[in-house]
C-alpha cells in the first residue's frame, strides 16, 4: 500500500473501532435478552432455490478462482451477465432471470467469496481490480466475446470497473443503486448525510466482530437488512422461504468474511485505471435507499459517454426485488426488447 492507502485504511479502521463499541454493547444486550442462545445451525436448502425455471447450476474455472453460476435461456442467444451485491448471491436476480431468459442467455453468478464460488483468503484478493479480472475471464469462459452486463450494489461497482477497464467485453451496461466507485469517496467526505449512512462500511472494516454480528440470533441481521430499515424501507417484504434462502447461502461465521473483505479492501487498494465507458449505460436507482444518497447517481455522467438514469421512487436499495416489474420495464426499453 502507498501512503494514501495507509492513511485511508487507518482512518476507516479508527472510525470502525469507535463504532464497534456501540455495536458490541448492542450485541451483549441481544445475547442477554436471548438468554445466551446463539444459533450456528446450518439451514436446509429451501424449495425456491430448486426452482428449475431459474436455470441450471454450473462452475467456471478461471485463472485463480472457480465461480458458481446459474444459467437460463438458449445458448445461441446473446449473453446477459448478472452480478449481485452485499450480502446477496445469484438468487437476488430471480425476477430478472425469469423475464430476460426469453431474450438472452442469462447467467447470474456468485462472486468470489460468496455462495458456492471459491473463497480466497486475504483482503487483497477482494479489490475491484481482481474482481473485474474475474468478469473479464468469465465472459470467454462462457463462450462469448462480450455481454450485457448487469450489476447491483457491489456488483454494480464491479460492473462499472469492468466497463471502464475492459470496454471490449461490455456491449451495454446496466447498474442498480451503485454510484461509480471513483465518485463515491469524494462525495462521502463532502456530504455529511452520506457519511452518516456509510457507518456500516467503517464498522465492517474491523476484523471478526462484523461476522459475529451477522450470525447472532440465527443470522437475524439478514432478516433486518432485507425486511427492515437498515438499507431503506422496503415496499415488498421477503417471504419466509426467501429469507431462508439467504440464510442457507451464509451457513457459517466464516461465510461472511469474503463478502466483508470487499469493503475492507476498498481503502487499501489503489483504484484501477479506467477509461470513459463507451457502452450505452442505464442506471436504475431506488429512491428509498437508506445506504446511498440519490445525489450520487448523476455523478456517473462524468465517467460515461451515454448515460440514462431511471429513478424508482417507491423502491429501496433492493430495487430489482422491490419493484421487479418497473425495473424489468426500464431494462426492456433500454435494451429494446419486447
Amino acid at each position: 500500500m502507498g501512503a494514501k492507502e495507509c492513511i485511508r485504511t487507518a482512518i476507516a479502521f479508527s472510525i470502525g473501532c469507535f463504532l464497534s463499541i456501540f455495536v458490541l454493547i448492542r450485541m451483549v444486550i441481544v445475547i442477554l435478552k436471548s438468554r445466551g442462545r446463539v444459533s450456528w445451525k446450518r439451514h436446509d436448502m429451501p424449495d425456491c432455490l430448486r426452482d428449475p425455471a431459474l436455470g441450471t447450476h454450473n462452475y467456471a474455472h478461471l485463472e485463480h478462482v472457480r465461480l458458481h453460476y446459474v444459467a437460463a435461456g438458449d445458448e445461441d442467444k446473446p449473453l446477459m451477465l448478472m452480478i449481485h451485491g452485499l450480502p446477496e448471491f445469484w438468487f437476488s436476480w430471480r425476477c430478472q432471470i425469469r423475464e430476460f431468459k426469453k431474450y438472452y442467455r442469462v447467467v447470474a453468478i456468485d462472486l468470489r467469496g460468496y455462495g458456492e464460488s471459491d473463497k480466497p483468503s486475504g483482503i487483497s484478493n477482494y479489490g475491484l481490480g481482481e474482481l473485474a479480472k474475474d468478469i473479464k475471464q468469465l465472459v470467454p469462459a462462457l463462450g462469448y466475446e462480450s455481454c450485457v452486463l448487469v450489476g447491483h450494489d457491489w456488483g454494480g461497482a464491479v460492473s462499472w470497473t469492468v466497463a471502464g477497464m475492459y470496454p471490449e467485453v461490455v456491449d451495454k451496461l446496466i447498474v442498480m443503486n451503485c454510484p461509480h466507485p471513483l465518485s463515491f469517496m469524494g462525495y462521502v467526505v463532502t456530504h455529511w448525510a452520506q457519511f452518516k449512512k456509510s457507518w456500516f462500511q467503517f464498522f465492517f472494516s474491523v476484523p471478526f466482530l462484523p461476522e459475529l454480528y451477522f450470525c447472532i440470533r440465527d443470522r437475524r441481521m439478514l432478516e433486518v437488512i432485507f425486511n427492515g430499515r437498515v438499507w431503506g424501507t422496503r415496499c415488498k417484504k421477503f417471504s419466509r422461504e426467501e429469507v431462508e434462502a439467504y440464510k442457507y447461502a451464509f451457513p457459517t461465521l466464516g461465510s461472511f468474511t469474503g463478502p466483508l473483505n470487499y469493503i475492507r479492501a476498498m481503502p487499501r487498494t489503489v483504484p484501477p485505471p479506467q477509461k470513459k465507458i463507451p457502452a450505452p449505460t442505464l442506471l436504475i436507482w431506488g429512491c428509498k435507499d437508506g445506504a446511498i444518497e440519490r445525489g450520487l447517481a448523476p455523478l456517473a455522467e462524468k465517467y460515461t459517454g451515454s448515460l440514462t438514469i431511471k429513478y424508482v421512487e417507491d423502491a429501496s436499495h433492493w430495487v430489482q426485488m422491490d419493484c421487479p416489474d418497473v425495473v424489468n420495464t426500464h431494462m426492456r426499453e433500454f435494451l429494446r426488447v419486447s
